[in-house]
């Protein structure tokens, strides 16, 4: 199946402008797509760390980041990941477990509002108490909105 890339934002919606007061008329609609990237977190052996997940283009506002398990990793010790950026390892999903099958839905804190004026890379760390796991699966998925411009509600942005 082919696939289109555009530059961005992309918005979708009928009514660009607010010229009244009639919903489905005159009131502005417009709104931007959810966007996202997923890729696997290694989870099988030895600890990995700063595993690339996703590169968020700036000013965007992260709104979901995911974690699925699909397949248990059979560490004999301890075996989790955190998800995050270099700079802050756990600052979307601070520590879950990978070896029970599961979906772990992330914390946002402020970062994930407005990532700033240059994108950021979302990274997985995986620790594995001894090493010995030979099974994991686990996907990690980001959703943002790209170059969002966050507004206060009610407020037109520039």
């Amino acid at each position: 199946m082919g696939t289109t890339t555009f530059s961005g934002p992309v918005k979708a919606g009928t009514i660009k402008e607010t010229t009244g007061t009639t919903l489905g008329s005159d009131v502005k609609n417009v709104g931007f797509v959810v966007m996202g990237q997923s890729a696997f977190a290694d989870i099988q052996g030895a600890s990995h760390l700063n595993q690339v997940i996703a590169t968020i283009p700036a000013n965007s506002q992260i709104t979901d980041v995911i974690l699925n398990v699909t397949e248990v990793n059979n560490d004999t010790g301890a075996a989790n990941v955190s998800v995050g950026t270099v700079a802050d390892a756990d600052a979307f999903i601070a520590t879950a477990n990978v070896k029970a099958l599961g979906t772990t839905y992330g914390t946002l804190d402020a970062e994930a509002s407005n990532v700033g004026s240059t994108d950021i890379q979302v990274v997985a760390d995986f620790t594995g108490a001894t090493g010995d796991a030979t099974t994991g699966n686990a996907t990690v998925t980001v959703k943002y909105l790209q170059n969002n411009q966050i507004a206060i509600a009610g407020d037109v942005p520039a």
